[in-house]
């Protein structure tokens, strides 16, 4: 059961206690459902005063479509404001290098990408500055190989990620690493990752956390490679749950151990809260 919120999802005018980065598919909801006591843990940690961040690399929604997803699938107050999604950070990476681009993605991927101000072009255009790859469940043959082109020519090849799956109800589905992976071999080039850990995602994370430093920062997530990785670049706690990519604690290689494994979201404020019960204690 959703329990209400004490503010009704308005945040308090004092500082947080700090900050919950949270993954979404796999995490907080799975396709069209919410993972089971999703909603009710999003709001044990809102009520005890911990500031709540959405990061996905997930680049087929924008913020706005993030936040409704996470209202509709968990009935959680989220804002649009509080998310930050790997075509957010394709966009501002490909904003500061780039005039115009190829896009091979989604719709918001493209809204994102002409909302920082780069111009969407197709191959028919002027050489583009850059080709931006994203998860596209239209993916053609055609996409693939004027995306290749355009970077034999001299586009920068960059992508929203590289995760070569994402989960769902019905198992493990290609992501956008796999479509990324396509337009390498057939390109012979590298591309610039935007996606969690990278440099560019975790700017717009840092972007949004309190001013002054000093407060715990906990990531959870479900891909130990991407997720946790994000935790140990910058030393914050990580809890890993296995209601996604991830499905067994002997799946996780030893160099993304996180700080707690957990069955799934709905643990998560009972672990948050027992670490941080050892750390008052001096324990």
């Amino acid at each position: 059961m959703i329990r209400p919120s004490s503010d009704d999802g308005r945040r308090s005018a004092t500082t947080p206690k700090g900050v919950v980065v949270l993954d979404l598919d796999g995490v907080v909801y799975l396709d069209s459902h919410g993972v089971p006591g999703a909603g009710d843990a999003l709001r044990r940690l809102q009520d005890a005063g911990w500031r709540l961040l959405f990061a996905t690399n997930n680049s087929t929604k924008t913020a706005a479509i993030v936040a409704g997803h996470i209202r509709e699938r968990t009935g959680f107050p989220a804002r649009r404001e509080d998310a930050v999604t790997s075509s957010m950070a394709a966009a501002a990476f490909a904003a500061s290098t780039a005039r115009s681009a190829i896009v091979v993605g989604s719709d918001a991927l493209r809204s994102e990408v002409e909302a920082a101000g780069v111009r969407v072009v197709d191959d028919r255009s002027a050489p583009p500055d850059a080709v931006i790859v994203g998860l596209d469940t239209d993916l053609t043959y055609r996409d693939i190989d004027r995306a290749a082109k355009a970077i034999r020519a001299g586009a920068a090849f960059i992508a929203t990620n590289v995760d070569p799956t994402y989960p769902t109800p019905h198992g493990l589905a290609p992501g956008a690493g796999a479509i990324v992976a396509a337009v390498a071999i057939a390109s012979g080039s590298t591309p610039i990752s935007c996606g969690k850990p990278s440099e560019v995602f975790s700017a717009l994370i840092m972007d949004k956390l309190p001013p002054g430093g000093g407060r715990p920062v906990w990531v959870v997530g479900d891909r130990p490679d991407t997720d946790i990785a994000l935790a140990k670049a910058h030393g914050w706690s990580s809890i890993l749950v296995l209601s996604g990519v991830t499905a067994a604690d002997d799946e996780v290689p030893p160099e993304y151990t996180p700080d707690a494994i957990a069955a799934s979201i709905a643990e998560v404020p009972a672990i948050i809260d027992a670490s941080l019960a050892r750390t008052d204690a001096g324990g």
